[in-house]
């Protein structure tokens, strides 16, 4: 048996290409490096206090505080619609569509982007926001480490090697080997 998982945080906002290139990394190696990785949607203007996601990013939370284990997929096909395919992902049409692709059933989404206004999900986005700026993001992604009793901040997608080596693991690229065997 191997070491218990440490814990990594990934605050992260859609507008953001470098926080997806971030997400994908992280998300190939959790099972690889034995991590226990907490996706944490964040708004990058809470922190650079200009931005045009608040809709998506208060659905991404409302996903995460009632449907966590879709935060994944919704995440990644917000990121495909507007980095990929230069669609929108601010109009309630546009997270909807986006969320059914990911797989939510119609009325899930529905019910969910019902919320994004509400005081519950409004809260929870400004608390995981400034969570991300007690650690001292200044942007986003910011990657927290929890181990050993100690944290640890990382900014931007280009520190992966830095993460690896501070968890003692190895870095086989942005692809691991494991992962590229099933693609």
């Amino acid at each position: 048996m191997g070491p218990l998982p440490r814990t990594l945080e990934l605050f992260y906002d859609v507008l953001s290409p470098y926080s997806w290139l971030s997400f994908e990394v992280l998300c190939r190696y959790q099972n690889i490096w034995n991590i226990n990785l907490r996706l944490q949607p964040s708004l990058i203007a809470g922190i650079m206090k200009d931005s045009g996601s608040l809709s998506a990013m208060r659905f991404l939370t409302a996903v995460n505080l009632e449907h966590p284990e879709m935060l994944e997929k919704v995440s990644r096909e917000l990121w495909m619609r507007i980095w990929s395919r230069d669609e929108d992902i601010s109009e309630p049409q546009s997270i909807l569509t986006a969320a059914k692709k990911a797989g939510m059933s119609a009325e899930q989404a529905r019910g969910l982007l019902e919320k994004i206004s509400t005081p519950t999900v409004k809260n929870k986005l400004k608390e995981t926001t400034e969570a991300a700026c007690k650690y001292g993001a200044f942007g986003l992604p910011v990657t927290v480490a929890h181990m050993d009793g100690q944290t640890h901040m990382l900014f931007g997608s280009d520190r992966m090697e830095l993460l690896a080596y501070l968890l003692g693991e190895k870095w086989m690229g942005p692809v691991p080997p494991a992962v590229n065997a099933r693609l």
